[in-house]
């Protein structure tokens, strides 16, 4: 009989095509299908040809991008060179996650289809196209799609005899379980960062641990918002970058936070543990220091303050043993009960900490052994870098609006990185920062009499200081910059470094205040009234525009 065995491979941005991934895992399971589930950068492309049944979950980004997980993947499978039928062996299916309020509707999920048939492979189901614009979600799609193919699947494959599906009330066993070490026994400190080895260039899987050097607020004490600008240290780190780049940044939850996780689920925080695969050849989470406390694993890994998606719900009705809570939950994680559980969650932005303190006897029973499976990782942020190394050598800078806001819920949402790096204060010792650098996707002409048109209101104007550092460093004329905020007393970023360099004739600049005044003045009304000029850059300056919000 052959093997039956599958393999779910994701490309994931923020989380929702790796969610959706686990999922199908869990199904493959219950029909006692050997299964692996990876992200597709994860995988060796090269043993695709070996493998009978693959199940291709991916996202579309940006301007119908592929996630930064699946990229290598990508170039890979659309080399000139691979030969027609190599993929002549392989049963397939693709599930695709996006958005039909973007014209690049699912563009990645349609053309990986088209591009595994063109290599001869065989697809089980018509490619699914999964909406976010959808009432239920893309669940109204992938839900009918995954009962067709579990019927294609275990046509090809079906039961060895005298086994059953699992029934979906029958709990799974979690992915690792956590073999606490006895309290008195020796071992490392688990709270450091672990840092980069100095050889290789930092990564997500070796960030450098980068001191603070100054966090100043750059809008008035008097404005609504809380705008940072941060220095970081970085010699001795390797990283390099050019204007355009990012730096993804690791954040961490707050004290209270964890505090009060960690009493909701009466988990003791200065424990030592180690994690052992429930399946062997499970690798292990990266980032968690073996053997690790449940305070670290709390602080830097578990993403305590996401919104709680719909498996979560599905895995804390098995340990529920209040059965008003359980039939909440039971609602929460069925079809019919998503648009109930949008208002819940997704709507008022309520977090996953927010959501156990409302379901006290499901949580305080909770195994920690099902931590890892309930609670996904914290995932980095991306911050467009706002220095050039060409005016501050060693140094690193980000514009950073700190996120607050209210919802229907009293107390008001905040963003967990922003939230963190602002109450972060290096005259209080020695505060470090996990970070990498990631190529942008702006890049700014070489040759020095090429003019760039920059349009950045509010913190958008982040890479375009680190542009017109680095130009000016390098004697590039010709910097426009188009910048607009609300009041050019409380939140005109980075003033008087503009008015020097006007000054000294190295930048034009307008800017428009929209509140400084009765009508409100934006950037594209100064764009209109220098018309002739922008287009006199256009037409004989072949002026390189560029626009950042």
């Amino acid at each position: 009989m052959a093997e039956r065995r599958l393999l779910v491979l994701f490309g994931s941005q923020t989380g929702t095509a790796q969610d959706t991934a686990e999922r199908i895992g869990r199904e493959a399971k219950r029909r006692h299908l050997q299964c692996r589930v990876e992200a597709l950068d994860s995988c060796d492309v090269a043993n695709l040809i070996h493998e009978p049944l693959v199940v291709f979950v991916c996202a579309t980004t940006g301007q119908g991008d592929p996630p930064d997980n699946m990229k290598m993947f990508w170039r890979f499978l659309f080399r000139k060179n691979l030969p027609g039928g190599s993929l002549c062996q392989l049963d397939y299916a693709v599930l695709g996650l996006g958005d039909s309020s973007y014209p690049k509707f699912n563009f990645v999920a349609k053309k990986l289809h088209k591009r595994l048939l063109q290599l001869g492979g065989n697809p089980l189901l018509p490619v699914a196209l999964g909406d976010d614009q959808h009432d239920l979600g893309p669940d109204a799609v992938v839900d009918p799609w995954l009962l067709a193919l579990w019927d294609k699947i275990l046509a090809l494959y079906p039961l060895p005899l005298g086994l059953e599906i699992i029934s979906p009330d029958v709990r799974l066993p979690p992915k690792y379980t956590m073999h606490y070490l006895p309290e008195d026994s020796p071992h490392p400190d688990g709270d450091l960062l672990q840092l980069a080895a100095p050889q290789a260039a930092p990564c997500e899987l070796h960030p450098f641990a980068a001191r603070v050097v100054s966090n100043q607020r750059v809008t008035a004490q008097s404005h609504f918002q809380d705008v940072r600008l941060i220095e970081f240290d970085i010699s001795g780190s390797g990283i390099t970058f050019s204007a355009g780049d990012v730096v993804m940044i690791q954040p961490q939850n707050c004290p209270e936070d964890v505090q009060q996780f960690c009493q909701l689920l009466r988990l003791e925080p200065h424990r030592h543990f180690v994690l052992e695969p429930t399946e062997p050849g499970t690798p292990l989470p990266p980032l968690l220091p073996q053997p690790c406390t449940i305070q670290y694993l709390v602080t830097h890994y578990l993403d305590i303050s996401c919104v709680p998606r719909r498996s979560f719900f599905e895995l804390l009705a098995y340990f529920s043993t209040n059965e008003l809570e359980r039939e909440k939950l039971q609602e929460f994680s069925s079809a019919q009960g998503q648009e109930e559980l949008y208002s819940y969650c997704n709507r008022p932005r309520r977090t996953t900490l927010e959501a156990l303190w409302d379901f006290p006897h499901t949580t305080c029973a909770i195994p920690a052994d099902y931590l890892l499976d309930l609670i996904p990782r914290i995932r980095p942020r991306a911050f467009s870098i706002a220095s050039s190394m060409l005016a501050h050598p060693e140094r690193m800078q980000i514009l950073v609006a700190v996120v607050r806001y209210k919802t229907r819920l009293s107390k008001p949402r905040r963003g967990l990185c922003s939230t963190w790096l602002a109450s972060l204060n290096p005259e209080q010792g020695d505060v470090r920062v996990p970070l990498w650098v990631k190529k942008g996707g702006m890049k700014f002409p070489a040759d020095p009499a090429t003019p760039v048109i920059m349009i950045g209101p509010g913190t958008g104007v982040a890479p375009f200081r680190a542009a017109i550092q680095e130009r000016v460093a390098l004697g590039h004329r010709g910097n426009c910059l188009f910048f607009g905020c609300r009041h050019k007393s409380k939140d005109f970023y980075c003033q008087t470094e503009w008015e020097e360099l006007v000054t000294k004739g190295l930048l034009t600049l307008f800017t428009a205040f929209s509140r400084d005044q009765e009508e409100k003045v934006y950037v594209q009304h100064r764009i209109q009234e220098n018309g002739r000029l922008v287009w006199e850059l256009l037409s004989s300056g072949n002026a390189h525009v560029y626009l950042a919000g």
